[in-house]
């Protein structure tokens, strides 16, 4: 163990005060003018990574990594894990026949939060997401990082290789992964510490996964910087000659603000232990030549953590951390909240690192791309660097992919959805047989009714999910052919818009209160926060007042199970997505794909993804909280707001229902043909790959 020394400033950590000339409230450093080129190189760097001055590296053959926290295969699904796991397979399915390949570099998280449970049982790792993958050892090397007693202590990280196969025979028979998902090889990095899953017993019971706040009271930001420290000290034993089991990388590819630490560690670091002839010039040189991209799916989310920022910054710099800090000078901007690369708000920032210092920014869709960089509300502190990226060309907008196969209607999905729901007949479908999908809504409204009427079987199906008032509906649909349904199936969350949904529907059914055809079906929950949940249950009591009928075709509920959430979009024609905000979105692709029109905000990626009046139905304009950001002056004058914007959207899909039923069928037809699968010519693995090669799309 060596101490190190220190930056900030506590009583608890025993550390020293904030380098000199460090103004805590207004946020600024005084910077020395330094004639040490080391040291201008470290006060340059931000500027000529956001002007994108440097010039990215030949690269022939792409040998690159993908840096992530989560995987779908093996962690977390959802569309950060996504990413992680279904661009490499693409990129590798698209290229590796040519030598080029993309591996996944990922914690091996071990333990049981309850929800989630891996284990390495001798050489096979088993995850949270029901897959196996047999390791092979390759080397152990230390990672020095502060532990609670303020001491950096050298914690030793154990670097395993794999390949992915086919699930163990103890997983379920239904795995949502692509049958071609042998073509991709995995680095994990294991360490007891901070790769613990062990929950804590302070752990809020929210937290879980690769979330939570473990047995030995590590953090997820804590947890994600050690991570960015691991691999930063595997490429340099690579770099080094001291592990040639794996092959040197020649493009980093950091998975939001997870991996935000390691183009600081790459860049910064490696520059300052060459001044603290801690490194070699010649070794530095090799480390620094390598290319970040650093994909940022939410801007929201950042990596903050005050209480710890001194021990981070010191255990990810080091006894260079005093030098890095005071010359660690950010591009100068019209934010002066962002000044410094390292610190936002008095606040070590692991999303600023990487926005200021990787070579590349990738955002998870181009519209989501023009609001960060316009708009403070989406793009926080960030706006102001984005705008000089984008205009300097290396800042881009990526659609979010995924596998067709995975989502569609197919004969696997169906069957086991089936063989969950004992007694129930789904069928298969696609674009050129629409009637097998009406015979599913009206399998989906017996599935209903029998939930509603048997609480032995609603425990048995769906355990997990809390409904509310659930009405049998064989007695109260008496068309289901002309009654349309509409679902929403997100996370009980703000951004979700559920509350703006809530009073669309108000509306509407207040607009139509003696509506003389069928009512639609409406279907609302999630997993999430339980506010939500009462918002929804107020709702349907709301409705009720206005009219009964309506009311008991209104079905809430929290909580999530994959299999019901399947078949209530089998089941849907339209989806509802009045989001707030939404950097891709991958719910709207899922629903297209089950040909449930979504019916959305114009925000984020669903404008990249929806057509309106093609394939879906978006607002004619959205409005931020000071402004609008999509839509003509003429409709923003009329739509008052985004509620407004929305009902009148909701009520436009309502009327195409009952009166253009052929244009819904062709809408349909056109939402299922569309594909966005990460491989499809022209797709977004081809930019990515292009990027990788280039540097630009």
């Amino acid at each position: 163990m060596n101490a190190a020394i220190p930056l900030n400033a506590d009583q608890k950590t025993n550390t020293k005060p904030l380098p000199k000339g460090f103004n805590k409230k207004k946020f600024t450093l005084t910077y020395n003018v330094v004639s040490n080129p080391n040291l201008l190189e470290i006060q340059n760097l931000s500027k000529k990574q956001c002007l994108g001055k440097n010039l990215w590296p030949e690269i022939d053959k792409v040998r690159a990594w993908m840096i992530s926290s989560e995987t779908a295969t093996f962690m977390k699904w959802g569309g950060l894990g996504m990413v992680a796991s279904e661009l490499p397979e693409a990129f590798n399915a698209c290229f590796g026949k040519d030598g080029h390949s993309l591996t996944v570099v990922t914690p091996l998280y071990l333990g049981d939060t309850g929800k989630k449970k891996t284990a390495l049982k001798g050489d096979v790792y088993e995850g949270a997401e029901h897959r196996s993958i047999k390791l092979k050892k390759i080397k152990t090397f230390s990672v020095p990082f502060y532990t609670e007693r303020a001491i950096l202590a050298k914690h030793k990280v154990t670097a395993y290789t794999g390949r992915c196969g086919p699930p163990t025979k103890t997983t379920i028979k239904y795995t949502p992964l692509p049958a071609r998902c042998d073509n991709t090889d995995y680095i994990f990095l294991s360490n007891d510490r901070f790769f613990s899953i062990n929950p804590h017993k302070f752990n809020p019971s929210a937290q879980d996964g690769c979330y939570v706040l473990n047995e030995h009271g590590v953090n997820e930001v804590e947890r994600f910087a050690f991570f960015s420290k691991a691999v930063y000290e595997l490429i340099e034993n690579i770099c080094g000659r001291k592990l040639k089991e794996i092959e040197k990388p020649n493009a980093l590819i950091a998975n939001d603000w997870h991996s935000g630490a390691l183009a600081g560690l790459t860049k910064y670091l490696t520059t300052a232990k060459v001044e603290t002839r801690g490194m070699d010039a010649v070794l530095a040189r090799e480390i620094k030549s390598i290319p970040v991209i650093h994909i940022a799916h939410h801007l929201g989310y950042q990596g903050w953590d005050y209480e710890n920022t001194s021990k981070i910054l010191n255990s990810l710099y080091e006894d260079t951390v005093s030098l890095v800090f005071r010359n660690a000078k950010a591009i100068k901007n019209a934010n002066p909240r962002t000044t410094n690369t390292l610190i936002v708000h008095d606040c070590y920032n692991q999303s600023s690192c990487d926005f200021h210092l990787a070579d590349r920014v990738v955002t998870v869709s181009k519209n989501y791309m023009e609001e960060v960089s316009k708009e403070l509300g989406f793009g926080f502190d960030f706006r102001d660097i984005l705008k000089i990226r984008k205009d300097h060309r290396n800042f881009f907008g990526i659609v979010n992919g995924y596998d067709k196969n995975l989502i569609s209607p197919n004969k696997n999905k169906i069957d086991h959805i089936n063989d969950y729901f004992k007694g129930f007949n789904f069928k298969v479908y696609d674009e050129n047989n629409l009637e097998a999908k009406l015979h599913n809504k009206k399998e989906f409204i017996r599935l209903l009714s029998k939930i509603a009427a048997d609480e032995n079987y609603k425990n048995q199906t769906i355990p997990l999910i809390d409904t509310y008032k659930f009405d049998d509906l064989t007695e109260v649909v008496k068309d289901i052919t002309k009654t349309p349904v509409f679902c929403a199936t997100s996370r009980l969350v703000e951004q979700k818009g559920y509350d703006i949904a809530a009073q669309a529907m108000i509306n509407l059914c207040t607009k139509f209160n003696n509506f003389k055809k069928e009512f639609p079906i409406f279907i609302l929950g999630g997993a999430g926060d339980a506010n939500y949940f009462e918002l929804l249950t107020k709702l349907k009591d709301k409705i009720a007042e206005i009219n009964p009928n309506a009311a008991k075709r209104l079905f809430v509920f929290r909580g999530y199970k994959d299999e019901f959430a399947y078949a209530v979009q089998l089941a849907s024609d339209f989806y509802l997505m009045p989001c707030r905000f939404e950097p891709c979105g991958l719910t709207q692709m899922e629903a297209m794909a089950k040909g449930a029109l979504p019916i959305a905000m114009s925000t984020g990626g669903l404008v990249d993804t929806i057509e309106d009046g093609v394939d879906g139905f978006r607002t004619e304009v959205f409005f931020t909280e000071k402004r609008r950001v999509y839509g003509s002056n003429l409709t923003a004058q009329r739509l008052k707001n985004n509620i407004n914007a929305y009902a009148e959207t909701l009520q436009k899909a309502f009327e195409a229902f009952y009166r253009h039923p052929d244009k819904i069928r062709q809408m349909t037809q056109n939402a299922m043909r569309k594909d966005f699968s990460w491989n499809v010519p022209g797709g977004s693995v081809y930019k990515y790959f292009n990027l990788l090669k280039t540097g630009h799309l």
